[in-house]
């Protein structure tokens, strides 16, 4: 291995291990987790509760209670227990 590529790497994995200076106050990382369990919801649920959608639909946060209420209109026991979790 060339001494530039290990000088790259090593920079590379210096800057890895240092800790993460992003900080997110508790309702941003609440929001985050809402709309990622939407979305894999949408994804699960989509032949059931979103048929008329597009499967590619870009969920943005707002769409996170159209979701819920989609998944405990139409989706069954257990869409209605994730829309349920959604809401709160």
């Amino acid at each position: 291995m060339s001494e530039r590529i290990r000088k790259y790497l090593s920079h590379i994995g210096r800057r890895g291990g240092r800790k993460s200076r992003r900080t997110l106050d508790s309702e941003t990382a609440r929001n985050m987790v809402r709309l990622r369990e939407a979305k894999r919801a949408y994804r699960r649920f989509h032949a059931r509760c979103f048929w008329s959608y597009d499967p590619d639909y870009a969920l943005t946060l707002d769409d996170v209670e159209w979701v819920a209420g989609q998944l405990m209109r139409n989706g069954g026991r257990e869409a209605w227990d994730i829309g349920a979790k959604l809401c709160r």
